[in-house]
């Protein structure tokens, strides 16, 4: 008998994130909310701050604004009007990051740098000590024979005093971030810990192969709008299935374009199709851009995509695609290591509940090598420090394994034969 599709509530598979984690992490990413964070906190205190003079004790008194309502009133609007400008400073600095890290590096990475705290943070005091300054400056305006808020005019004071120790932090912190190696590093321990993330979730996949029943009845889901496949709430897919005694199948795998309209996914067992294409679309992200909340492969192909602009005959810097290839080196001796996980998610019996397209090592080794093997073949550093990884990676990898990296040898010997000749 047929079930109405009941929709999953948020629960967190090991190592998985949920969709109330996926939607916050969505909320938070973009480059403007830190700073609209601070100039709503620094409003509410500069509403808040003016009243709370009668608080505080005589005794302490002495240590906070001693002027009178024009003097809190030059410095605020002092403060107002450095505090702007020097926010316009670190703005420009930032664009002058994204413009340098775009052009020397790839247009891919630049989503790091959006979302680096540092900066966002930055901004987000400057705008706050101005907010503040300015919230405090209009209680003045009819302040009357009222006595001046000398507890906000000396808070104005602390704010500045974070913002020049936060603009240090941040010089210090920009300059070092446009370095090839901070970047490479930053992009491959993102890689990394995503990496690291999937493999502690391979606890709720199936150990072997179990058999796909034929559950009967199969729905078809389709695109709602275009985009990459971004990320899948695993654990919520599962629920969903579980719940309504079928099977969710995903079509393809993460970082796929997908045109609207087009197969997502396949539901077996579903019944009619009432409510399945909303359930799923709330636990599957079409995202504009690609990232990393899920996708390896896209962690590669960033760091893939800077050795190939260092190999191109206007930059001409095979060092820096000799760095690519050590952090790649690392990456993949971590994959070559485990085994490729099998896209089977079971539920607390051992059921199969949801299939997903995984990408094996094979895929990510060719990514992380082929091209790189392509552009640097004139090189006289790239072969060489790839058939050393190759050689590394054979020595520990597993045996699944190992015979893949054997043929990825024997292909870029094959590759340099005809070259050398």
């Amino acid at each position: 008998m047929h079930r109405t599709p009941v929709p999953a509530t948020s629960s967190v598979e090991p190592g998985g994130q949920s969709t109330l984690a996926r939607r916050l992490r969505t909320m938070l990413r973009p480059f403007w909310v830190v700073p609209a964070l601070w100039s709503l906190f620094a409003v509410t205190l500069g509403l808040l701050a003016p009243r709370v003079d009668g608080l505080v004790p005589d005794a302490l008194l002495p240590y906070f604004f001693p002027g009178d309502v024009e003097g809190a009133r030059s410095v605020l609007s002092t403060i107002a009007g450095a505090m702007i400008s020097v926010t316009g400073l670190v703005f420009s600095n930032t664009m002058v990051v994204l413009q340098l890290a775009s052009s020397q590096f790839s247009p891919r990475v630049l989503q790091t740098f959006l979302e680096d705290r540092v900066t966002q943070h930055t901004l987000g005091v400057f705008t706050a000590s101005f907010v503040y300054a300015l919230t405090v400056l209009r209680s003045l305006a009819d302040i009357g024979g009222d006595p001046v808020p000398q507890v906000a005019v000396t808070l104005s004071f602390l704010f500045v005093v974070g913002a020049v120790a936060m603009f240090l932090a941040f010089i210090n912190h920009i300059t070092a971030s446009v370095g090839v190696s901070n970047v490479l590093h930053r992009g491959a321990e993102e890689t990394r810990t995503m990496l690291a993330r999937a493999q502690r979730a391979d606890e709720g996949r199936a150990e072997g192969r179990p058999d796909l029943p034929d559950l009967g009845h199969q729905h078809v889901v389709v695109a709602p709008r275009s985009g990459y496949l971004d990320a899948l709430d695993l654990g919520d897919l599962r629920t969903l299935a579980v719940r309504n005694d079928a099977r969710i199948e995903i079509l393809h795998p993460l970082g796929t374009f997908i045109v609207e309209g087009r197969p997502l996914a396949m539901v077996h067992g579903a019944g009619p199709p009432t409510g399945w294409d909303e359930a799923l679309h709330r636990h599957v992200d079409l995202a504009r851009d690609r990232s990393l909340q899920q996708d390896i492969s896209f962690g590669l192909r960033r760091l893939v995509d800077i050795a190939e602009r260092a190999l191109s005959p206007g930059i001409n810097d095979p060092t820096t695609a000799i760095q690519v290839v050590d952090q790649l080196h690392d990456l993949l001796h971590r994959m070559s290591t485990a085994r490729d996980p099998y896209p089977v998610h079971i539920d607390a019996e051992g059921m199969p509940r949801v299939v997903t397209r995984e990408p094996t090592f094979s895929t990510l080794l060719d990514l992380a090598v082929d091209e790189i093997a392509h552009w640097g073949r004139d090189s006289i550093q790239v072969p060489r420090r790839l058939r050393e990884m190759l050689d590394d990676l054979e020595v520990d990898a597993s045996p699944e394994h190992r015979q893949t990296i054997v043929a990825k040898q024997h292909q870029l010997a094959g590759a340099a034969g005809p070259a050398a000749s």
